[in-house]
């Protein structure tokens, strides 16, 4: 009776398992038995350490190992761990010393670059605007730090500002005595730019005296670099048609990347800046003649 049961048994599976190969032979492979289907990895839920973190990072770009481990009173081990968890889950980079927030491919968000290292940008803007004077022609692209830089140009006098950036003409409408010219071209909704072939066409009908540009990405070989192609071609343009250039980037800039270059430090009349150049880039400074001012 045993060996009938283990027979009808194996006759069963036999069965059962030849049922499930004929079945499969009409699904997609993920369907097939005995395939895996892999889901999606949830969310790496964070500690209230790692939430200040990462928010410190939005917040200004860069977050350092030690000051975060006196901060939080914890082991410097401890904290390299916290990044380590904050990269694995996409929200940071790491890099010599501790982490920066994750870029990729794409630029950060406007309202997220719009708060980072606001007191830095506030202080560059002003010594930028400080080497502006009254009775003269600029153009003011796209960013966050030249927008800082309208507000400081709101006491200015006889001054004329074409922008690509919407943002600026609506900061300078408060200024009476400077004469406004916004260029043509697509509207970038995400942060109120202007970009594109006819803006291009549009800045290369000017020759002004000074241009104010801000830069996505600063790397060790003084190369501007930035996101879009489109906006490349634009800053190309606008430095090509200014007498002097001036570059407004704070130090978080530095430890970014991008992929498409628009320039050189070498083209560039004068960087202002709230920390000191590696002295490598320094000294390629130096010898290109471009003038270096450091606000912090």
């Amino acid at each position: 009776m045993r060996n009938c049961s283990v027979n009808f048994c194996k006759r069963k599976t036999s069965r059962v398992c030849e049922n499930e190969k004929n079945a499969d032979n009409g699904r997609p492979a993920w369907q097939k038995a005995g395939t895996r289907i892999a889901k999606e990895t949830e969310p790496v839920a964070l500690n209230f350490r790692q939430t200040e973190i990462l928010e410190l990072a939005r917040a200004e770009g860069r977050v350092v190992v030690e000051d975060l481990a006196q901060r939080f009173e914890v082991t410097l081990q401890t904290i390299r761990r916290d990044l380590s968890d904050l990269a694995d889950a996409g929200h940071l980079d790491r890099v010599h010393g501790g982490a920066v927030l994750r870029t990729g491919v794409a630029n950060i968000g406007y309202e997220a670059r719009r708060k980072m290292n606001e007191g830095a940008k506030a202080a560059i803007a002003r010594a930028c605007a400080a080497a502006i004077p009254d009775n003269c022609s600029l153009i003011l692209n796209l960013g966050t730090t030249t927008e800082a830089v309208a507000r400081e140009l709101l006491t200015h006098r006889n001054i004329t500002v074409i922008t690509n950036n919407m943002n600026v003409a609506n900061i300078l409408v408060a200024n009476p005595g400077c004469e406004i010219v916004v260029a043509g071209g697509a509207l970038r909704r995400t942060d109120g730019g202007l970009v594109g072939e006819l803006t291009t066409q549009f800045f290369e009908q000017f020759k002004v005296d000074y241009a104010v540009i801000g830069v996505s990405a600063l790397d060790r070989d003084g190369d501007l670099l930035d996101f879009d192609l489109a906006e490349v071609r634009v800053s190309k343009a606008i430095i090509q048609q200014s007498r002097r250039t001036y570059l407004v980037c704070d130090h978080s800039k530095l430890d970014r990347s991008a992929p498409a270059r628009l320039a050189s430090l070498s083209e560039i009349t004068a960087l202002f800046t709230d920390q000191p150049l590696p002295p490598d880039l320094m000294r390629k400074c130096e010898a290109w003649g471009t003038s270096v001012q450091v606000t912090g």
